[in-house]
């Protein structure tokens, strides 16, 4: 946050799995990280699947409903059918899922849950597949991932009998078609809403941010919105957005206590390393990190050595040295054999 910071992603390949392996878990972590957040900055949770979400859900939703943390969670379902997930060796039922599902709801008031799909996995039937748009047309999910299943080889999936390839394509249209089939934004416009302004859009035209609940608002491409929190309007909806314009009374709130880093600059650096002259130094990039180190040169590196003169002497003296080499271990090895 010192250098201009005002979202934080949290995110791992199940984040609701945190500290299992270490005696702590996932809420624990986050009431610690929204205690350092600032006014005007949020959080934003990763991925988790339901079995490990279960565990806390009271706790979750506690901190879902902080204002620092965004009301947002990725919850995959991948089917709603119980056989099907037993072949894909899920360790949920549907009924874990919409448990999960139900209780945020209820608990965090306009919470966004994000879900994904795999349409026709191997042994998937047309029944299986009905159960799966029931739940869609039931929830409709603002956040949908739809994937069409390809076998990836070498897995338990791919030795299975598969579902034609026509009937995925098929199966993947019509989940799609429902999904387009309904506007989850149109009830929100001529709201008020709070929102983060963080990116550019895709197009070069708006500012996008982000509500309360990580639904995408677009705004006016003002650069002093940028990295601000700010009240707007919202005048229109799409599917995947909402545009909005910031409001006449609007405080423009800054989160951080300093400006941004500009575009490219690499975060992370103390001031030893932004300040220090790089006169007689050498700058080489940090094998873990785009940290630059600063490695003062070894006296011996920098003597003017003979081949320093040409690409040709620098080749005959490698040679010269890998011959001599290899003429000491050839002699060296007849030596121990006799």
């Amino acid at each position: 946050f010192t250098e201009g910071v005002c979202e934080i992603w949290l995110t791992s390949e199940d984040t609701g799995a945190y500290g299992r392996d270490i005696g702590t878990d996932l809420p624990t972590l986050l009431w610690k990280l929204v205690e350092a957040i600032p006014e005007g900055a949020m959080l934003r949770l990763g991925m988790t699947n339901p079995p490990y979400i279960l565990e806390h859900l009271e706790e979750m939703a506690k901190i879902l409903n902080h204002p620092r943390v965004y009301a947002f969670l990725h919850i995959p379902v991948q089917s709603a059918s119980d056989s099907v997930l037993m072949d894909m060796k899920r360790e949920y039922c549907v009924a874990d899922f919409r448990r999960v599902v139900d209780f945020l709801k209820e608990k965090v008031p306009g919470i966004t849950i994000a879900t994904d799909i795999i349409c026709g996995f191997p042994g998937e039937t047309d029944e299986d597949f009905q159960e799966t748009m029931k739940l869609v047309e039931l929830y409709k999910f603002p956040s949908l991932f739809i994937n069409q299943f390809y076998p990836r080889p070498g897995t338990p999936a791919a030795k299975m009998h598969q579902v034609p390839a026509a009937v995925k394509k098929q199966r993947t249209k019509n989940l799609s078609q429902l999904f387009h089939s309904y506007n989850p934004y149109d009830h929100k416009v001529g709201e008020r809403q709070r929102v983060l302004v963080t990116e550019e859009s895709f197009d070069s035209n708006y500012y996008v941010a982000h509500n309360p609940f990580y639904e995408q608002v677009l705004v006016p491409k003002n650069p002093v919105l940028m990295g601000k929190m700010v009240e707007v309007s919202i005048y229109e909806a799409g599917k995947h957005f909402m545009k909005g314009q910031p409001v006449s009374d609007a405080r423009v709130y800054a989160a951080s206590i300093a400006r941004p880093l500009a575009k490219g600059e690499v975060s992370g650096l103390t001031e030893e390393f932004r300040h220090a002259p790089r006169n007689g130094t050498k700058w080489k990039a940090h094998p873990s990190a785009e940290i630059p180190v600063k490695a003062q040169l070894i006296p011996w590196m920098a003597l003017h050595l003979p081949w320093h003169q040409g690409s040709r002497l620098k080749i005959l003296s490698v040679s010269l040295a890998l011959l001599a080499f290899l003429v000491v271990v050839y002699y060296g090895g007849m030596k121990t054999e006799l």
